[in-house]
């Protein structure tokens, strides 16, 4: 046999011709540890320290220079999953936004067949609209027979064309059973019964509370205080003074009624899941009026030792454990803390311009007491906000806890 002759190995090209160009002067490799210093871990490479030109492509070509961070990548913000998520429950997935389906979440053959009773409009008759969310729409209508003959009710109308993923119809269903659950107590909006036909599912409730006021107009309304002013006459008059935020009475008198319906959901093993100042109407005008909570589509069922993983909600009102993707009614308790921090003093605990800036302060930032008008306040009240805005879920208030707490323990109605 003959000798192989082979092209003997070259020594590696001087690098000075590619040279590394680092971000900055600390962002050269170590000697020793191989590792650069922004990175807390070590990724051996089995490749030498700088570059070498690819033997698949011509000498005269180089490869592009290694690239040294001077920083990781921040984290995915949980306001795209956020949206992400509700766009595949409901259907809303724009053509170039298509994401690869969860489980049976392929709108191919679902079943919109809820097993409601079929006779809707031979019951009732719709009104005008009152109100419109995203994937529906209430209307005002009156009972053409039966036990409801004569009345005012409101309708929810969902439309079964945007039920386009298992989920939104499982959203519908689990609405339906947890209203019927839950109907009966005195600050829980009236339910009555569900109906469908081809086009739409109907829910039937109570109409008087559509056309009240929410949490929001009583603050505005309440925002105000009357103090007397001596004019430079000599006359003492009266005049409403701005102040942005509520008396700590009228702030216990809707904390009372907030905690009892939450207290209520939380013992039949339900979480709201979306408690917000809107979610709540007024029955009437009267200054006594009851508060009565409303909207259940985000709501669930959860067991003490279970954990829930669906970011869901509010931007303003999630909790963190609810971004972390691991929670159970302790959500709603923080719900509860950031409305009573707005109704004292008339300002939000977590704010920026963004969804994921708010969702940051939510998990990075404490709430602000030391300005006006926290220092004012008493120590109860500040106390009471302080422990439902406790980061640490284990350590929050429960609606029973609450209802209990010195700052609302003397309160007539508890």
């Amino acid at each position: 046999m003959g000798l192989c002759h082979g092209k003997p190995i070259e020594p590696p090209q001087n690098l000075s011709e590619n040279p590394i160009i680092p971000i900055d002067n600390e962002a050269e490799l170590s000697s020793h540890t191989g590792k650069t210093p922004k990175f807390p871990f070590y990724s051996p490479s089995p490749l030498p320290s700088g570059f070498k030109n690819s033997p698949a492509s011509n000498s005269s070509v180089t490869s592009t220079p290694l690239r040294f961070l001077k920083r990781p990548f921040p984290p995915p913000s949980p306001a795209k999953h956020i949206r992400a998520l509700l766009a595949r429950r409901h259907g809303s997935i724009k053509p170039n936004e298509a994401t690869i389906p969860e489980g049976s979440e392929c709108d191919i053959g679902l079943d919109k067949n809820f097993g409601y009773s079929k006779n809707f409009l031979s019951h009732y008759e719709l009104g005008e609209e009152v109100g419109r969310g995203h994937f529906g729409y209430t209307s005002a209508a009156k009972g053409k027979k039966g036990s409801l003959k004569g009345h005012d009710v409101a309708v929810k109308v969902i439309p079964k064309s945007k039920m386009t993923t298992a989920i939104a119809i499982e959203d519908v269903r689990r609405e339906v059973k947890i209203l019927r659950a839950l109907t009966g107590n005195r600050n829980l909006v009236q339910f009555y019964d569900a109906y469908e036909d081809e086009e739409n599912v109907y829910i039937v409730m109570e109409r008087d509370i559509y056309y009240s006021s929410s949490i929001l107009a009583f603050m505005f309304t309440h925002f105000c205080i009357l103090i007397f002013v001596k004019s430079s006459s000599g006359y003492v008059k009266e005049e409403n003074y701005w102040t942005g935020y509520l008396q700590e009475e009228d702030a216990k008198a809707v904390m009372v009624q907030l905690l009892s319906v939450t207290s209520y959901c939380h013992l039949q093993g339900v979480v709201h899941r979306d408690l917000k100042p809107e979610n709540f109407l007024f029955v009437s005008k009267d200054e006594n009026s009851p508060l009565k909570a409303i909207d259940f589509g985000l709501s669930d069922y959860v067991k003490p030792d279970e954990r829930l993983n669906d970011i869901v909600g509010s931007a303003c009102y999630v909790a963190p454990e609810v971004l972390h993707r691991s929670y159970g009614t302790e959500a709603d308790m923080w719900s509860i803390g950031v409305i009573a921090y707005i109704l004292l003093c008339g300002s939000r605990p977590f704010w920026a311009r963004t969804e994921s800036g708010i969702f940051r302060a939510i998990l990075k930032t404490d709430p602000n007491f030391e300005e006006t008008p926290w220092p004012s306040l008493s120590s109860d009240a500040v106390d009471f906000v302080k422990r439902l805005l406790n980061k640490d879920y284990r350590k929050r208030l429960t609606a029973a806890q609450a209802l209990s707490h010195p700052w609302l323990a003397g309160y007539h109605d508890v």
